[in-house]
């Protein structure tokens, strides 16, 4: 039998859970439809008594001012909500054509076609029923932004200043039925300093929009409910703890029943009774569900239904309640879910939905958008400084995708917490409501305050902060905010170290300065805490823009920053390689999320990684991060169940201490696999191939059976191959295949194998010419009609004249480099067609693969913006898309009637496989035939590349 106990002290809360569907006994009007508007500009709305008054203009709700062309035309002076890092917009002259007001496109995020900061007033008629009397009323405003202050007639209702949650306004069980006047008064501008970049406010993302978005609705009900059902699964024992409120507006002292059922199960049926004086009394009851009630998680999302009727003599009021029997726990430093390992693979969501402006409200749009993360191996969403809307998680709920929810809040960049001003009130005011609204959804499993905050004792603050959650709610894992600080109530920590590029490391990170393998873990960083760890905001790879998605920018948010980037690359010369800049920078983009996703999946004890991000952030300067576009949708270069061979469930690992072999040497690979699927594969019989370039089969075996427990390292063998046999210089991939209960996890490698030393001449060819500068000697030749190899050291490489040297990374431009300053790199890996002459010796595809490293970590770009527009790099560096200059690792010309070869690649000293192989195809081709450069420049134009310091007399 459940047993209640009713609270001797009662509890008043004045917002409805938003876990409650709608009272079954309730009538709804929607209030969808045409309202009249008025802009106040000057705020004198409230002392001219704007409420008592007929309002002029008019607009359709739900919705808001921009998406509805409603506000003013964007300026350079346009009261922007975010930080401007790179001001230079506003400044230089290359963005003068931009400031003009019939051209004016900013670079910094998507741009709205109308802005408007400040207050609006909102007015309707609305028809009370008759039958409506005596009942509660109450006006639910879903979605609005930010602060709401509502009249009905000339009564002020209230103000309601949530982010989060559902403004609701009680009415009263008095109103009168028939005509009454409606008027919402919404203020967008800041409210409190919770971070000009929090995405739950900021024009880096969703926009600082007015209006009111979702349901807009008057419902009437029972004047004795209940509210705020919070619904504690114990897991292990199969029970339930339901708490709540119970309300009476009757102005009398109630009499009646509760009623709980799970599942309309009959047997789980208990009816309790109540009777309480005043307006509120709070209660408790344990409610068993027996052995046999199916636990929720990503692999059986089941979602069970508590119905709570309460019924006195005169009414009936029922609200319907989804939760999940599901239990997230830090065991040490391994995160459980229901006891078993649990790996978070997760991606941000930063409120990026362009078509809107704003995030969706319905259930099918968040669908759609978790069956895409999960198509991509993903079980995880970070939510970046700000809480979705229900049916975010509902849809999460129904799919099984663990979510994190963020009280909307980067206090940061001018912000602060802890300090005692207002903004720390409103934090645990939101907080309170996120968890009132959102907390029995099953999905809702971590929670933080923010994200990457400052102030003098916010340490202290944020360690207060999720002390009172753990106490409060233990239903979910609690960390103060994402990155720092590491509080000692954490529950989990979400740290930056375990990733394999640092804010502001640039050429020094491991993927730069490191040759490439796949041994390195984090365990040593892991290792120092005694609470799990998740990786923050891992990734971050740049990749081209995709021009071709312009078109999809259908509402009031266009891509005015990527206009810029096309028209500049157009004057450039160079509009047609756009898409090959996407093609190849984005395979390059993979290849750093690969690494950085193993390196966490090899580290045993972690506790995830939280990317950023799968899909594109819009802000910031323009941060195309994704493998994915702002819709969610594939740009071409990689499909979900390539993403997947790296991030999945089950996911086969190989340790390589490098990625580069000569053939007198042996390949030894170490392999195991990272296992988190729903539960451990035994005797799984695990196969291995080397696969060469026409994808046949030069080498394969099988390791031993090996039980596979769900965890890291599950290890399977080693394999020590000797290269000696292998057809070389060719690439491999080694493949690993495991079996699993949905078929087979299947990874691989990239793998290079040159000839040895002594197999290879880097000697200059008979009638070639090599020099390190254009001297007298490489004139002469060049005159008389020869052949001269020009390898430019790269410290004698002119600099752009305007941004100083170029950073030439093996990886692609980390976040951006409008908002970093101009961190390093400043590019975004190589092009080049493989079919080139110049690469008869030289396998390669036609973007950066690991084997590029040796060469493009000991080069530097050259600048080929004066040389004639038609010549065309042998190896192009694909630049950042906010300079978009013709950059070059590899080129030829005619000078006179010679041909002349140039590289900014140091070819000097002793050589790496990689680079002996390269300079050998190189020194081939410029002896062959096939060399006969098509388009003839100057020496003077070749003397302009070279540093001035250096250039030869």
């Amino acid at each position: 039998m459940t047993k209640m106990r009713f609270l001797a002290a009662p509890i008043v809360l004045t917002c409805l859970s938003m876990m409650s569907t709608a009272l079954g006994s309730a009538d709804s009007i929607s209030l969808a439809g045409s309202w009249r508007l008025q802009l106040d500009r000057d705020n004198a709305g409230v002392e001219q008594r704007w409420f008592a008054q007929k309002l002029s203009e008019k607009i359709e709700l739900p919705g808001s001012l921009p998406g509805q062309g409603i506000g003013d035309p964007i300026t350079v002076e346009t009261p922007w909500v975010g930080s401007v890092f790179d001001p230079s917009w506003y400044t230089e002259d290359k963005y003068a054509p931009y400031r003009e007001p019939d051209n004016l496109k900013v670079p910094f995020w998507l741009q709205p076609e109308t802005y408007y900061s400040g207050v609006a007033w909102y007015q309707r008629e609305v028809e009370i029923p008759s039958d409506w009397r005596g009942k509660r009323v109450t006006l639910s405003l879903e979605r609005p932004h930010w602060k709401t202050t509502v009249w009905l007639d000339d009564v002020l209702l209230g103000s309601n200043d949530a982010l989060s949650v559902a403004h609701v306004y009680e009415l009263g069980a008095s109103v009168s039925p028939g005509r009454h006047v409606l008027t919402i008064r919404v203020d967008n501008s800041v409210q409190f300093e919770i971070g000009e970049n929090s995405h739950s406010i900021s024009d880096h993302t969703q926009g600082n929009w007015n209006g009111i978005v979702g349901e807009l609705t008057l419902q009437a009900s029972s004047p004795v409910w209940v509210e705020n059902v919070q619904v504690f699964p114990d897991v292990s024992a199969g029970n339930l703890s339901v708490s709540g409120v119970l309300r009476n507006v009757t102005g009398k002292p109630v009499a009646g029943s509760v009623e709980l059922a799970v599942n309309e199960r009959n047997d789980g049926r208990d009816a309790v009774s109540f009777h309480f004086d005043g307006d509120a009394q709070a209660f408790e009851t344990m409610f068993s569900l027996g052995p046999d009630v199916q636990t929720w998680d990503e692999f059986n999302p089941v979602v069970h239904q508590l119905k709570v009727a309460v019924a006195t003599e005169t009414t009936v009021a029922e609200q319907t309640i989804s939760f999940g029997l599901r239990k997230i726990d830090a065991i040490g430093r391994q995160l459980t879910i229901n006891g078993r390992k649990l790996f978070l693979r997760g991606t941000l969501d930063c409120a990026v939905y362009p078509r809107t402006g704003h995030p969706p409200l319905d259930v099918d749009s968040w669908r759609r958008v978790y069956r895409i993360i999960q198509s991509h191996g993903l079980n995880h969403v970070r939510f970046h400084s700000w809480c979705p809307p229900r049916a975010a998680f509902t849809a999460a709920d129904e799919l099984g995708v663990y979510l994190q929810v963020e009280a909307a809040t980067w206090p940061n960049q001018g912000a602060t917490v802890g300090d005692g001003k207002p903004a720390d009130a409103w934090i645990e005011a939101e907080t309170q409501r996120i968890l009132q609204a959102y907390g029995n959804h099953p999905s809702f499993v971590l929670m933080a305050a923010g994200n990457e905050p400052a102030g003098d004792n916010s340490d202290a603050w944020l360690d207060d902060w999720v002390k009172r959650r753990k106490t409060a709610d233990p239903r979910r894992l609690y960390t103060c905010t994402a990155a720092w600080p590491e509080v000692p109530q954490n529950d989990f920590h979400i740290r930056s170290e375990p990733r394999i590029q640092q804010w502001e490391e640039g050429l020094k990170s491991r993927i730069n300065a490191k040759p490439p393998e796949t041994r390195t873990d984090y365990r040593d960083i892991i290792g120092e805490r005694t609470v799990p760890v998740v990786s923050h905001e891992i990734g971050q790879w740049c990749v081209y823009p995709n021009f071709g998605e312009m078109d999809k920018y259908t509402g009031y948010l266009k891509p005015k920053n990527f206009e810029i980037f096309q028209e500049t690359l157009a004057e450039a010369g160079m509009a047609e390689q756009a898409h090959d800049f996407l093609i190849a920078s984005g395979k390059l983009q993979t290849l750093c999320y690969k690494e950085d996703i193993e390196s966490a999946l090899r580290t045993p004890e972690m506790g995830g990684f939280q990317l950023l991000g799968l899909s594109d952030f819009s802000g910031q300067g323009t941060a195309l991060v994704g493998v994915l576009d702002a819709f969610w949708e594939e740009k071409g270069y990689v499909s979900p169940a390539e993403f997947r061979r790296f991030c999945a469930p089950t996911v086969p690992l190989a340790r390589f201490d490098r990625r580069v072999f000569t053939a007198d040497e042996t390949l030894i690979a170490e392999v195991e696999v990272a296992h988190f699927g729903p539960q451990p594969l035994n005797a799984a019989e695990a196969t291995w191939r080397l696969i060469d370039e026409q994808d046949g089969v030069a080498e394969e075996g099988a390791f031993a059976p090996t039980d596979i427990a769900v965890g890291h390292g599950n290890a399977l063998g080693r394999v020590e191959l000797p290269l000696g046999d292998m057809v070389a210089p060719a690439r491999y991939r080694f493949e690993v295949s495991v079996p699993t209960s949905e078929g087979r996890a299947v990874n691989d490698w990239g793998i290079w194998v040159y000839p040895s030393e002594k197999d290879v001449s880097v000697e200059a060819p008979k009638g070639v010419l090599i020099v390190d500068a254009l001297d007298a000697a490489a004139k002469e030749r060049l005159e008389a009609g020869g052949v001269v190899v020009l390898t430019l050291p790269p410290d004698h490489v002119a600099p752009d004249p305007e941004n100083g040297p170029i950073a030439l990374g093996f990886s692609s431009i980390f976040w951006n480099t409008a908002w970093t300053n101009g961190q390093a790199p400043h590019t975004l890996g190589i092009l080049c067609d493989p079919d080139h002459p110049a690469f008869a010796d030289f396998p390669t595809d036609s973007h950066s693969d690991w084997q590029w490293w040796y060469a493009v970590s000991k080069a530097a770009p050259m600048i080929l913006d004066d040389l004639p527009l038609p010549i065309q790099p042998i190896v192009q560096v694909v630049d950042d898309w906010v300079t978009n200059r013709k950059l070059a690792l590899v080129w030829e010309a005619r000078v006179g009637t010679g041909r002349l070869l140039v590289t900014s690649i140091d070819f000097s000293g002793e050589l790496d496989p990689v680079r002996r192989q390269l300079v050998a195809s190189l020194l081939n081709y410029a002896q062959s035939d096939a060399f006969s450069p098509q388009h003839t420049v100057t020496p003077e134009a070749v003397r302009a590349l070279i540093a001035s310091e250096t250039k030869a007399p």
